[in-house]
């Protein structure tokens, strides 16, 4: 998954994996998964539905009932074929190194009751490895800057270390987790 197109296709995947939704719903959901910071408009997602559509991934179902004295029109409501989730799947069993980047990982963990526990780890330990690979990037600059910068710039500099330094604190939980007999973090 390079692309935001790819992590918002893998995302509806496993929204629909769940059940169908109609596309305000699914909105609403993938705001969840992704994350409030990266809103969803619709101008992205209803392409996205048609490209899946062509490609026989999903399908739209029966309509939402509506009252009979309603002036709204029917909500289209999507699901998933079994293509769609022979495809999901794979998404889900087989990623790769971009998945331990920002969005993917988040989509990828989102759905991770649904991914084998060798890939959970695959990708849990390649996400602490790029952070730590970022952490050291963050101090050597951070010291290289020195006395260069002003206080609130390096109280953002903190701020990016402080957070780097708590997901990999937070992502060894997990790793630990995944490593007990009970397999749950």
């Amino acid at each position: 998954m390079r692309s935001r197109a790819e992590v918002l296709e893998f995302s509806i995947l496993g929204l629909l994996h769940d059940s169908p939704l109609h596309g305000y719903e699914l909105r609403k959901r993938l705001t969840g998964v992704l994350g409030p910071f990266r809103a969803i408009s619709y101008g992205s997602l209803y392409p996205a539905l048609k490209d899946l559509q062509a490609r026989d991934l999903i399908i739209q179902a029966a309509p939402d009932p509506q009252p009979v004295l309603t002036t709204k029109r029917a909500r289209i409501v999507y699901e998933l074929t079994g293509e769609g989730k022979e495809y999901f799947d794979q998404l889900v069993a087989a990623p790769g190194p971009d998945s331990w980047e920002d969005e993917p990982f988040a989509a990828h963990l989102a759905f991770f009751q649904r991914t084998p526990a060798d890939v959970r780890m695959r990708i849990l330990e390649g996400r602490r490895s790029r952070l730590e690979q970022r952490l050291a990037t963050l101090r050597d600059s951070f010291t290289r800057a020195g006395e260069r910068m002003d206080a609130y710039t390096e109280r953002l500099q903190q701020h990016g270390l402080d957070s780097v330094e708590r997901e990999v604190r937070w992502l060894d939980e997990l790793i630990d987790g995944e490593n007990r007999p009970d397999n749950r973090p």
